[in-house]
């Protein structure tokens, strides 16, 4: 089972994905796809960290999903954007190669045996028009890769304000 939980920054999306997981497990997993860029950030992911007790089962993996066993698993991978930059810098900003490596991690994950993976991902392309080329590209980056994994996921969440938006289900 995928889940893809989309919506703006400050949306809601990892608060509410998180709720499902542990309404789906008593030890869910979470992966988290930051890396850690400077001092600032790394305060974030402390924090964030602290905000998960005890039942969580925590994994940092920046870009290798696919060497992760999520099978009988429930999953969270927050989130897509900053797993899409590590690629986009590795790559020297090569938009085709990082969608084929993406693609090709998200393939790997998606059909692992019984897993229930929760995929968090921003809508970067809603907002103000980026101001640099860089930026276009990676916006254009994140929206195909959105796609691909909403075609594939079970259930998509458009988060607005904190209010969850089914836009897609599976039956």
């Amino acid at each position: 089972m995928i889940y893809l939980i989309t919506g703006g920054e400050r949306s809601g999306k990892s608060s509410y994905a998180e709720n499902l997981a542990k309404g789906l497990s008593d030890k869910p997993m979470y992966v988290a796809t930051a890396r850690k860029w400077d001092d600032d950030f790394q305060k974030r992911i402390d924090r964030h960290q602290k905000d998960r007790d005890e039942r969580w089962i925590n994994i940092e993996k920046e870009k290798h999903l696919s060497e992760i066993d999520f099978s009988e698993k429930v999953a969270i991978v927050d989130c897509v954007t900053l797993w899409l930059t590590n690629f986009f810098v590795d790559t020297k900003n090569d938009v085709s190669l990082c969608l084929e490596q993406a693609k090709a991690e998200f393939d790997a994950i998606a059909n692992q045996e019984n897993a229930t993976i929760i995929i968090v991902t921003n809508e970067i392309g809603m907002g103000v028009h980026a101001e640099s080329h860089i930026g276009r590209k990676f916006t254009e980056l994140q929206g195909w890769m959105n796609q691909y994994i909403a075609a594939t996921a079970d259930t998509v969440v458009l988060m607005v304000s904190g209010i969850p938006v089914t836009i897609k289900e599976k039956k």
